[in-house]
C-alpha cells in the first residue's frame, strides 16, 4: 500500500524528475496451483526488483521509499499466504475424506458382491437337490398275533378290547448323488375305525447317497379299548377279516452346505389291509394297495 509513504518521499519523485510517476500493482494469479509458490517467492523479493518500478537518481530517497513499500507488501503477502495455506489444508482434508469414503464404499460393494455370488451358488445347489426325493415303499406286514375280547375300562364301562403285535417291512431309497439324508418317522401307527390300536417308535438314522435300506417297523398295541367301534369287530372277523389302515409319515432332510442350505421332503403312506385273527400271515402290499403322497 502506497499511502503510508511520507510527503517528503514523494517530493523527491516530483515533476522535476525526468522519469514519470510509476505504480506497482500485483494481482493474484489465476492459476490456483501457483499461489503457494508465489507466496514463498514474494516474501524474498522487494518491489525494486520488479522491472516496472522506476529507479530514482537519489539513492537515499529511493531506499527509504522502497523499504516502506516493501514492509507494507510483506505484511500483505503474509496475510494472503496464510489465507491460501488455510484453503489448501481444507482442500486436502476434503480430498482425503472423500478418498476414505470411497474406500469404504469399495469394501461394501465387494462384500455385497460376494454375498450375492454365494447366495446364487446356494440357490443353484438347492434347486438341483429338489428332484432327489427319497422313495418309500411298504413291502409287507407280518402279523404276529391278534386278540380281542370283552371287558371293562378303568371307570367300569363295559367295552371290547384289542391287542395286536405286527411288523412292517419298509424300503427307503435315497437317489441323491452328492448328499446323504437324515430319516425320521414322526407317525407310524395302525388304525381300526379311526382308533389307533398299535404304534411304533423309531429312531432317527442317517442314510448315505445312492443307497437302499430295508427297515422292520414293529407295531404294538395292548388292551386298546374300542367302545362303540368294537360292536362289528367279531362280525368282520368271521366274514373275511378285520379292516385296518396302516399310516406312516417319513421325513428326510439333507444338509447341502452345512446348516445354511438344506433340503427337506416328507412322504405320507396310507395302506388298507384285512387281518384274520384265525389265520395270521404275511400280508404283501402291491402297488395299488398303498397311497404315497
Amino acid at each position: 500500500m502506497l499511502h503510508d509513504a511520507s510527503e517528503s518521499d514523494f517530493t523527491s519523485i516530483g515533476p522535476s524528475s525526468s522519469s514519470p510517476n510509476a505504480y506497482y500493482v500485483q494481482s493474484p494469479s489465476r492459476d490456483s496451483n501457483d499461489e503457494t509458490d508465489k507466496c514463498s517467492s514474494s516474501n524474498s523479493r522487494s518491489p525494486l526488483d520488479s522491472p516496472s518500478f522506476p529507479r530514482h537518481s537519489r539513492a537515499s530517497s529511493s531506499s527509504t521509499s522502497a523499504s516502506r513499500i516493501s514492509g507494507n507488501r510483506r505484511r500483505w503477502n503474509k496475510h494472503y499466504c496464510d489465507v491460501v495455506a488455510e484453503e489448501d489444508g481444507a482442500l486436502d482434508e476434503d480430498y482425503y475424506g472423500d478418498r476414505g469414503y470411497s474406500r469404504q464404499c469399495k469394501w461394501l460393494m465387494l462384500v455385497l458382491a460376494f454375498g450375492l455370488v454365494f447366495a446364487g451358488i446356494c440357490l443353484v445347489i438347492w434347486g438341483a437337490s429338489r428332484p432327489y426325493k427319497p422313495q418309500v415303499r411298504v413291502k409287507s406286514l407280518r402279523v404276529e398275533n391278534l386278540y380281542y375280547g370283552e371287558g371293562s375300562d378303568r371307570t367300569g364301562v363295559p367295552t371290547k378290547f384289542l391287542s395286536l403285535n405286527c411288523s412292517a417291512t419298509i424300503l427307503v431309497y435315497n437317489p441323491a448323488t452328492f448328499f446323504g439324508i437324515h430319516v425320521t418317522f414322526p407317525t407310524a401307527h395302525l388304525l381300526y375305525s379311526q382308533i389307533t390300536v398299535a404304534t411304533a417308535q423309531l429312531k432317527k438314522y442317517y442314510q448315505p447317497k445312492k443307497s437302499r435300506r430295508i427297515m422292520q417297523v414293529s407295531l404294538v398295541g395292548q388292551g386298546i379299548a374300542l367302545y362303540g367301534s368294537g360292536v362289528a369287530l367279531a362280525a368282520s372277523d368271521e366274514s373275511g377279516g378285520i379292516p385296518f389302515k396302516l399310516e406312516l409319515g417319513i421325513d428326510s432332510r439333507g444338509y447341502l452346505v452345512g446348516r445354511l442350505v438344506k433340503t427337506k421332503h416328507r412322504t405320507r403312506v396310507s395302506c388298507s389291509l384285512l387281518i384274520d385273527s384265525q389265520h395270521t400271515k404275511d400280508i404283501i402290499f402291491h402297488t395299488n394297495s398303498c397311497k404315497y403322497t
